[in-house]
């Protein structure tokens, strides 16, 4: 049987954080009440002229310095042309063979093996309508033109990618540049950044492409793998039955987890690209290229790479803390208030994790301040509080957004040192349980941690766990 292997291309739509649209003045918030957010310019009415968002170009020239491609000095906006109900002009103003960056690329890391994939173009367009279809009537479509008009900006790989891994972590790297240089909000569930990859497969060896396919408008890293690994594995079949690879457009259905044919795929000249005559020709000139690549902040790949050398943190802490730039501003700042840096890592991706993800918020939501949480560590250190009442702390600092301190002393949570106080909880239980007392005389040491814990008990979690070891040994061998 013939091997066959994937090969993969990538088309990424990362909506703008521009406060007006592409080409208008119009709201460019997610949401809003349908077609609110509207204007004859959006709608393609007649005589209605475009004007450039500014802030649009500045933001893809950075996004794709970011991602190491050449900046074009000249560059043109186009009309792509074709009929779709969410496209009132019956064309997309977009850019076609003068894009704001080419030639770029971005490493991922796939199973311990670093791998380069091409940025083949990175441009800027305008964003469609969205179709709601109706649920009771299947001849029924909504159209709401609120997205309309969006400043849009498109990333093309070169048909580097592999599998369905790779795929998966392209996106998952390419939306942590995009959030960390402030330009997209990586918002995948609300539609801001979608990813549609180009599938085929050809036997191993051979140099000529398959046939491809298209899968719309993915908006997850599950999806994204789900529906790649699909794919691969439903052209390969259809090869192997002696039957053909259609090359067209499928959409994803996340639920029974199979691709469906939307439409055939369009090919190139389709589209009958031409320079829209209302739109004059961008030139960019060095400086205004250099003024963009001055504000990029620290990139995720070289914060990783410092959080290992600089904290000594192991490399999967150091990963899932610069997955987001907020998540590796926290780490930092607690760190800055004297947080140890692997004890902060370990609350973060513990406890604050763990209470974010029941909360369904995300780390610019929380109440806890990065100091309070390096004053908690601090108290745990301190001997003040256990660890297991910092645990109960923690939930509280949580909730309220309190000091660590205002809530130990507000209910008498700090730990008992003292060991007069913890000796009468020791006699207790030593009374209450002399059958255990005697298996640890006659070897079975284990069972010290079952007396341990009753101490615990009676003393409300207060009592010094260490202390309490040593007393209880002390006593049952006096």
């Amino acid at each position: 049987m013939i091997e066959y292997e994937p090969v993969i291309g990538m088309e990424v739509h990362a909506e703008l954080l521009t406060n007006s649209k592409m080409f208008c003045s119009c709201n460019a918030d997610f949401g809003g009440a349908p077609n609110t957010r509207t204007c004859p310019v959006c709608l393609g009415l007649p005589g209605a002229l475009p004007v450039p968002n500014k802030k649009a170009v500045e933001y893809v020239v950075k996004a794709a310095l970011a991602l190491n491609c050449t900046i074009s000095e000249h560059s043109v906006f186009h009309r792509k042309n074709y009929f779709y109900p969410d496209l009132p002009k019956n064309y997309q103003i977009s850019q076609y063979d003068y894009p704001l960056g080419r030639n770029g690329w971005i490493d991922i890391n796939v199973n311990g093996k670093v791998k380069r994939i091409g940025i083949n173009r990175v441009h800027l367009e305008e964003d469609t309508g969205k179709l709601i279809h109706s649920e009771t009537n299947a001849n029924e479509s909504y159209l709401d033109y609120n997205r309309g008009g969006l400043a849009l900006m498109e990333i093309v790989s070169d048909a580097d990618i592999r599998s369905a891994d790779e795929a998966r972590e392209y996106l998952v790297k390419l939306r942590a540049i995009l959030t960390y240089i402030g330009v997209n909000d990586g918002k995948m569930e609300e539609g801001s950044l979608r990813c549609e990859p180009n599938i085929s497969v050809r036997p191993v060896g051979q140099e000529k492409f398959g046939t491809k396919t298209e899968l719309k408008n993915l908006n997850s890293f599950r999806a994204v793998y789900r529906g790649v690994e699909y794919e691969i594995e439903r052209q390969i079949e259809l090869l192997n039955a002696g039957e053909k690879v259609m090359q067209e457009t499928r959409r994803w259905d996340d639920i029974r987890g199979v691709t469906s044919p939307m439409r055939s795929k369009e090919v190139e000249q389709e589209y009958r690209y031409f320079p829209d005559p209302d739109l004059i020709p961008m030139r960019l000139d060095a400086e205004f290229i250099e003024g963009q690549r001055s504000l990029l902040p620290e990139l995720p790949e070289a914060k990783l790479a410092r959080f290992i050398s600089e904290f000594n943190l192991p490399e999967y802490d150091a990963e899932i803390l610069t997955e987001s730039r907020e998540t590796a501003q926290y780490f930092e700042d607690t760190v800055s208030a004297g947080g140890d840096p692997k004890t902060v890592s370990n609350w973060i991706m513990g406890d604050l994790t763990r209470l974010m993800n029941s909360a369904g918020i995300g780390i610019n939501d929380i109440k806890i301040k990065p100091k309070f949480l390096a004053e908690l560590i601090a108290m745990i250190e301190k001997g003040t509080i256990s660890g297991k009442i910092a645990k109960s702390v923690f939930d509280e600092m949580f909730e309220t957004g309190k000091s660590p301190s205002d809530i130990v002393k507000s209910k008498g949570m700090t730990q008992i040192t003292d060991e007069s106080e913890i000796l009468k909880a020791v006699d207790q239980v030593i009374a209450e349980n002399p059958k255990v007392v005697e298996d640890i005389l006659g070897g079975k040491d284990k069972s010290i941690g079952f007396l341990v814990g009753n101490v615990m008990k009676l003393t409300k979690g207060r009592a010094n766990p260490q202390l309490v070891n040593e007393l209880l040994n002390k006593r049952i061998r006096e």
